[in-house]
């Protein structure tokens, strides 16, 4: 790929392209996983100050199906027992499995590809009663913070997205992607991942401030090495990705001075293997100059869609799920097995309405308006004939494209697995990368991505709010789109989620973390 700038769009499409699933490609590609490679899964910061977070904190005790489509928190006072609490339903560590023969698993509170957990999560804060201000690492293995930066570094942020927000918030969340923590298993194609895993994380964060009442919306557009700069990232391995200022206080007078530190962290494995089109790709989508920044978020604006006049209309979804937030975050975990069993036209219709109500962005002008298009084959839903189907947020309704029972093609375009076809449905993301990326340059894609990584997060809180389960699949990109053509001609795939019903899980122990609760 040759070096571009965000408005070089081929850059995008040509990395879009060159990453695609295809039958032949899947079985030709020769990798295979080095296990004596695989990278850890927690950074490790070993000389930076530590601060330990409180192990009692409050949980978010409102509704599942409320906090999901929550637009923005409502001035509600930032603690550090409630940024404690954002931190663990947003990335912490909530249950282990053990199974026979000794092997292990960590869950956290927010599903990732392949269970690697590339999406780190650092603290830009104030001064708070019990955290001084400062910028900090979060890491959920030991639930403590560590300090990189001692002082009060809001206004630097806030000039590195042109947001005053930022300076005025309690503390903003960053989230960053470290490429060879995915790449190991995924390779090119992990670059796609860091905005569907940090979408799913940030879905838990915006319904858990949203259940907390403390204001938080997402920010995109930003100086990106300015960010990764203040973060101490090498950003050859780890990239700065969205921002979440949560809360407010009273704005610093002046940044403290942003000194280069090199702060020592352990290697993730004994080697790693660099794949040049991921950093070529970000650095094509990276945002430069303020003007760069402003003509982005200039182009922000809404685009009229035609809703079809005759849709199948949908039952009325639930506007309570009987499930409380926090506990949906704890108990979830992407389904690996489905029964087959069907779900009812309300519970989709549930899941599909609160997934789109909207997203506090920046890259979006406010509710209703969106990037990505929802596709869905339904297999086994009670009361909605099985078939393809176009979801329509605006009308909340369907569009029929074609009946009949798909389940075999539902299964082969999840990439010949069990879940799409087992599935009561499916939902496939797609959208015209065309106008996204003459709007927003290369930076287009990023959102793309990532918006249907929050909406696929949503779906998941709205799922196993329910009662029932969820996961994120990959695909075959071409023919995902032939299927769905000529409805779905021009546009391109770019994730899927799937739902049903769970069978029983392997056999192993699980155990559940305690949290005390305030």
């Amino acid at each position: 790929m040759s070096p571009a700038g965000n408005r070089a769009v081929e850059a995008a499409r040509e990395y879009h392209d060159r990453t695609t699933h295809s039958y032949a490609s899947v079985r030709q590609s020769g990798h295979s996983l080095d296990w004596d490679t695989k990278p850890f899964l927690y950074k490790v910061y070993p000389d930076l100050p530590v601060t330990p977070l409180p192990r009692e904190f409050p949980q978010p005790v409102q509704d599942t199906l409320g906090a999901v489509n929550a637009f923005r928190g409502a001035g509600g006072t930032l603690t550090l027992e409630i940024l404690t609490s954002l931190l663990f339903f947003t990335a912490g560590l909530t249950r282990k499995k053990t199974y026979p023969g000794g092997g292990e698993m960590h869950f956290r509170a927010a599903p990732s590809t392949g269970a690697l957990y590339q999406t780190e999560v650092y603290l830009v804060a104030a001064d708070l009663p019990g955290l001084s201000a400062g910028v900090y690492h979060f890491s959920p293995g030991d639930f403590c913070l560590r300090r990189l930066r001692d002082g009060d570094f809001r206004s630097e942020l806030s000039a590195a997205a042109l947001d005053d927000g930022i300076a005025a918030s309690a503390a903003t969340v960053v989230l960053t992607g470290i490429y060879w923590r995915n790449t190991w298993k995924y390779q090119a194609r992990a670059y796609r991942h860091l905005f569907w895993d940090s979408g799913t994380m940030l879905a838990n964060l915006l319904a858990a401030a949203g259940a907390m009442g403390i204001p938080a919306h997402l920010i995109t557009l930003f100086l990106d090495a300015r960010v990764n700069g203040l973060l101490a990232l090498d950003s050859d391995k780890e990239v700065s990705l969205e921002l979440v200022p949560l809360g407010s206080a009273a704005a610093p007078a002046v940044s403290a001075p942003v000194e280069p530190i090199s702060p020592r962290c352990l290697p993730l494995s004994s080697s790693e293997v660099d794949y040049p089109l991921v950093r070529e790709i970000h650095a094509a989508a990276s945002l430069v100059e303020p003007d760069e920044v402003k003509a982005v978020r200039a182009s922000a604006t809404g685009v009229p869609r035609s809703v079809p006049t005759t849709l199948l209309a949908l039952p009325e979804p639930l506007p309570v799920a009987g499930r409380p937030l926090g506990e949906t975050i704890i108990r979830r975990g992407s389904t690996r097995q489905f029964s087959g069993q069907p779900i009812s036209a309300r519970a989709l219709s549930t899941a599909l309405f609160h997934a789109t109500r909207g997203i506090p962005a920046d890259f979006l002008p406010g509710p209703g308006h969106r990037l990505v298009d929802l596709y869905l084959i339904v297999n086994a839903v009670d009361g909605i004939a099985s078939g393809a189907y176009c979801y329509w947020p605006e009308a909340h309704g369907l569009e029929q494209l074609q009946a009949g029972d798909f389940r075999g093609q539902a299964g082969y375009l999840c990439l010949d697995q069990a879940l799409g076809s087992d599935a009561s449905a499916v939902i496939f993301f797609l959208a015209e990368l065309g106008p996204i990326l003459e709007r927003f340059g290369n930076r287009g894609y990023r959102l793309a991505n990532l918006e249907a990584g929050v909406i696929g997060g949503k779906c998941y809180l709205a799922a196993y709010g329910q009662g029932f389960g969820a996961s994120g699949l990959t695909f075959y990109d071409g023919d995902v789109v032939r299927f769905f053509s000529p409805h779905a001609r021009g546009k391109d795939a770019l994730f899927v989620t799937v739902l049903g019903r769970s069978v029983r899980g392997a056999p192993g122990i699980e155990v559940p973390l305690q949290i005390a609760k305030k």
